[in-house]
This record gives C-alpha cells, structure tokens and sequence, in this order.
C-alpha cells in the first residue's frame, strides 16, 4: 500500500471541511430559525400575561378600597338600629328625619357599589357555603336541614365574581336527642 500524498490528504479534508461547513451553515439556519420560532412564542405569552393583567388590574383595581368602604355601609347600618333604638331620641320629632336623611346616603352608597359590580351576598335560608360564608355560630334547629343559613351578622359582598367580604352566619345544626338512659339519670339528680 503506498501512502497517499500530501495533495490528496489536503484534498480530502478541505472536501470534508467545506461539507462540514455546509452542514453547519444549514444547522445554523435551522437552529437560528427555531431560537426566532421560541422568541416570538415567548413575545406573544408575554403579551397575553400583560393583557390578563392589565384587564384584572383594571377590574379589580380598586378591590382593597372597596373592601375598606364596606365599614361606611356596616356603620350606617349600626347608627341606623342606635338611633331607632335609643329611648330620648325616640321622641324627638326630628327623627324621622334624620333616619331619612342617612337612608339616602345609604342608597347612593349602594348605588355606588353596584355601578361598580360590587353586590351583595344573599344567604338567608341558603346552603353554607365556605366560600362565600363565615360561620360564626350553629343553632340546633331540627326543622330545617343542617348547615342552613339562619342569620346574617354582618353582610358579604362580592365584587364581580371575586369575594370581597365572606358573610357572617348563623347556621342550623341537629338539636341533640337524649337517650331516654341520659333522661333518667338527669331525673334522678334533679330529684336529689
């Protein structure tokens, strides 16, 4: 076997070297073209997140204000029930009046809440809900099923389909029956 010389050597690895490189000019394109593929999937989830946020931002902008102006309504309602309440100004003939007065401001308030998707909690006679209700309280009550609402305390709210304020509750538990053992024995000590 005779060595092949340098020219052919040179020849055969310059053949190698440009098909290299043609190979990696073509793997370039591919991987430069899939790393833009990647970077414009990346701009546009980018640009979705933002418009997400953007849109809750805009809706629920005011969220923590409004959960803070719930306490002007909640106070309204207390100096509504004191002054009904208080025996010296009962007689005053200006009551009425004032009671009306404070009404009104109520109403605008309401209003207020509701041009702004901000709504009440309806929840008397309902099913507790944990996600949308605060018990505070169970009352045994065999007349109605367990885990019904029977009293609001304080009034939630909703803002669009956000909770702002969970509803304080009452809710009905079954009244405990006495075995007629536990009756006896009870008889017995009152006897005593």
């Amino acid at each position: 076997m005779t060595k092949p010389d340098k020219k052919e050597e040179e020849n055969s690895l310059s053949k190698n070297n440009e098909k290299e490189k043609e190979k990696t000019v073509e793997d370039k394109l591919k991987e430069t073209e899939e790393k833009l593929l990647r970077a414009l999937a990346d701009i546009e989830n980018q640009r979705r997140r933002f418009e997400k946020e953007r849109q809750e931002a805009f809706d629920f902008g005011g969220f923590n204000f409004a959960r803070e102006s719930l306490s002007l309504l909640d106070n309204i309602d207390r100096a509504i029930t004191s002054f009904k309440n208080d025996n010296n100004l009962k007689n005053n003939k200006d009551l009425d009046k004032i009671i009306d007065g404070i009404e009104i401001v109520k109403r605008d308030l309401i209003s207020i809440f509701k041009k702004n998707d901000i709504n009440e909690i309806e929840c008397i006679n309902k099913k507790f809900d944990p996600n949308f209700h605060q018990a505070m309280l169970e009352v045994e009550d065999n007349t109605r099923n367990p885990g019904t609402v029977v009293q609001e305390i304080q009034k939630g709210y909703m803002i669009k389909d956000r909770l702002l304020r969970p509803s304080l509750v009452s809710v009905t538990k079954k009244r405990e029956e006495k075995t007629e053992k536990m009756a006896k024995v009870e008889e017995k000590d009152q006897k005593k």
